[in-house]
Parts: C-alpha cells; structure tokens; sequence
C-alpha cells in the first residue's frame, strides 16, 4: 500500500473510532449509483470523468442547445432578422437528433403538456 493511502486510512479508522461518521445525513441508506452497466468495463471511468466535468455527449449537447434556440425563438417575433436563421438553426439540430436515433417530441411542446395533464390526473 502507497504511503498516502495508509495515510488515509489512518485517519479514516481514527475517525471511525472518534464517532464522527456517525448520525451523517443518508447514513444507513443505500447508495443511489447512476446505472453505467451499458457503457464497457474499460470506458467507464472516462465516461465518469467527462460526466463529472460537466461534459455531455455531442447528442446531449444537440439536446440543450435545442432547448435554448426554442426559447429564443419564442422570444423573438416573426419578422425579426435572426428568426429565419434561429429556425434554420433548430431545423438541423433536429436532424441530428433524428439521425442520432433520439426523440424529437420535445421540440413540440407536447411534453410538457401531457406531463402537465399527468400531475393533474394525479
């Protein structure tokens, strides 16, 4: 074992010991790990890092940006110089999506209305 890591568990087990694991928020409570058994053994830790870092799947990028240009489109009126090029924008974006093999519903809206409809069925 590496000098740092039984530096580490010394104080792991000293503070075991002191009781000052106890009563922490969860404690008892299973894990909650995001589901990676789709992605290979040898990826995953990339794939980890990248999530942590806050970086998304090109698909995922599409996604967002998607989302964004739909807002802006809604906040621009028809007439508007950049509307054409926004919608352009959004048309290809869809494309990709398409062709990535995702679900495009949420370009329409009806999403969020029929989530809508759901919570107040409920």
């Amino acid at each position: 074992m590496w000098l740092l890591d039984q530096w580490a568990e010394r104080h792991i087990l000293d503070a075991q010991q002191k009781g000052e694991f106890d009563n922490l928020p969860g404690s008892g409570e299973p894990l909650l790990l995001d589901d990676d058994s789709h992605i290979p053994a040898e990826l995953r830790a990339g794939y980890r890092l990248l999530k942590n870092a806050g970086c998304l799947t090109p698909e995922l990028e599409y996604r967002k940006e998607a989302v964004m240009l739909i807002d802006l489109l809604n906040s621009v009126q028809h007439d508007h110089p950049d509307f054409q090029l926004l919608h352009r924008r959004l048309s290809l974006l869809e494309m990709k999506l398409r062709q990535a093999g995702l679900s495009t519903d949420f370009l329409r809206g009806d999403y969020a209305a029929k989530l809508q409809q759901k919570i107040n069925e409920e």
